[in-house]
């Protein structure tokens, strides 16, 4: 089976033949600035994390750009209202560079806590307005822009192919538009390319047509063809960019090269607060770094990939604590299997390994179903039990099995460590267990049968299994 992906654009799985035999160029929109990171950004980001670390692992030399936005994205994500950053700088009384270095730092804490790896190279807008401007330029030569009072707007009507990737007519833009139009656009669907700054706006740029700033739009696809050329791979984004910003991205840049922009469009779903719609006006966006406080990084991370990236994705507590359960209990046949390595003996291996691969690598075929995938680990995990608890597993299963929980789960999903004891010293749930269970130890030795077997009896309402064996014991989770 190869590699199917949802395109976007044509609404169909396509099978992935990249531009470029070998090698794979992919740019995902990163995060703007201006205050730390949600649970929505780890969605998007260990989404495509995984994406990224799966077509390493087919071979596949990637390039893998994700940009900082740290100027011009206004709070209406449109062409009104004041830069987002610039707001923010207000607030906290700080200048807006401080405000990007503050938290574009802290954005990238919280993904190396979640296990996301660092992309090839983090381009920031501020980097790139010669190259935007050079842009902007073009389009105005070519008749696809046009300037007024220093501002430069991109005229839809000249592209006709506008909405082809969201599969909304200019008609149905105009006539749906809820927003103020500004008197200087010709024709309300039309988008900034360059916006005027006033005199009290800190961040502005000298420009052809004024001092300035770039718009949101254009700044992704001057960083995004400068690292990977036009056309490229693939571009990412969560779905709420689709429109207006990677629609109007594909206009401004077909119009620029005169050819095609980008050949595969891979968007994830949104994230839902107990079945709401998460949203700052609505007081429930919960910060990844709050979250951590209650629960290991590696949960959030095993928690989001439960869900196809193409799904909603339901923030709860109870959420939370079952996969923090499903987890643990990966974790724990995978400590057993380490802990009992060396004093294994024998060759003969019943597990059909090989099946239990192609099952998983089936399933990041489809699209990258992540959630299937944790459901093979799993099937995989409970057969690897069933021999640790009858002492049966042999030197070779095990090295095998480790072998196999390293490479799909370590190296592709990232949600099983190569320390685990790190883990497990910061899951107090474990080290709780084991402390109940050397105290369990001692009362055995003072021949306290009855009170040994409520011990037992008590974790096992709990949903953990003691199981007492010749070499000591062992516990796992229901």
């Amino acid at each position: 089976m190869s590699l199917k992906i949802y395109n976007t654009l044509t609404r169909r799985k396509e099978e992935f033949k990249p531009i470029q035999e070998g090698r794979v160029g992919i740019y995902v929109c990163g995060p703007t600035v201006y205050g730390h990171s949600h649970i929505g950004h780890a969605k998007s980001y260990v989404s495509f994390d995984v994406i990224v670390r799966y077509l390493r692992y087919l071979g596949y030399k990637v390039l893998y750009v994700q940009n900082i936005t740290d100027v011009g994205h206004l709070t209406d994500d449109a062409d009104q209202g004041e830069d987002k950053i610039q707001k923010q700088s207000k607030v906290e009384k700080l200048h807006p560079m401080e405000i990007v270095q503050k938290f574009t730092q802290s954005y990238f804490e919280d993904m190396d806590a979640l296990g996301v790896q660092r992309p090839n190279i983090s381009p920031t807008a501020t980097g790139h307005i010669i190259e935007q401007i050079e842009i902007v330029k073009v389009l105005i030569e070519k008749g696809y822009a046009y300037e007024v009072n220093g501002s430069v707007y991109f005229d839809v009507s000249k592209f006709p192919e506008y909405g082809k990737l969201s599969g909304r007519t200019i008609e149905e833009l105009m006539a749906g538009s809820r927003i103020e139009i500004s008197p200087e656009k010709r024709h309300p669907a039309d988008f900034a390319l360059w916006k005027k700054a006033d005199p009290n706006h800190i961040m502005q740029w000298d420009s052809p047509w004024g001092k300035g700033f770039p718009g949101w739009h254009i700044e992704c696809s001057a960083m995004s063809t400068k690292y990977l050329g036009q056309p490229f791979d693939i571009h990412g984004g969560g779905l709420e960019n689709q429109f207006p910003h990677h629609e109007c991205e594909i206009a401004q840049s077909e119009a620029y090269a005169g050819k095609p922009f980008v050949k595969y469009w891979i968007h994830n779903n949104m994230v839902t607060v107990n079945g709401q719609k998460m949203g700052k006006s609505l007081g429930n966006v919960i910060n990844l770094k709050d979250v951590f406080k209650r629960y290991h990084p590696l949960v959030i991370r095993y928690f989001i990939l439960q869900s196809h990236y193409r799904s909603t994705l339901d923030f709860s507590d109870d959420a939370l604590e079952g996969a923090k359960k499903g987890l643990e209990k990966l974790h724990h046949t995978v400590r057993n299997i380490r802990s009992v390595l060396q004093s294994s003996k024998g060759k003969n291996v019943r597990i059909d390994f090989d099946g239990y691969k192609k099952k998983f690598l089936d399933a990041m075929d489809d699209d990258f179903n992540t959630p299937q995938a944790i459901a093979v680990l799993h099937d995989l995990s409970k057969e690897v039990n069933f021999l640790l608890n009858e002492n049966s597993a042999t030197f070779a299963e095990l090295e095998i099995a480790n072998k196999l929980f390293d490479e799909l789960g370590n190296n592709i999903l990232g949600i099983i460590p190569e320390n685990l004891d790190i883990q497990k010293g910061n899951n107090i749930e474990s080290e709780l267990i084991d402390f109940i269970l050397e105290l369990r130890k001692e009362i055995r030795a003072r021949k306290l049968w009855e009170l040994s077997d409520k011990i037992r009896d008590e974790l096992n309402k709990l949903g953990i299994i003691v199981e007492d064996k010749k070499d000591g014991v062992t516990w796992r989770m229901k």
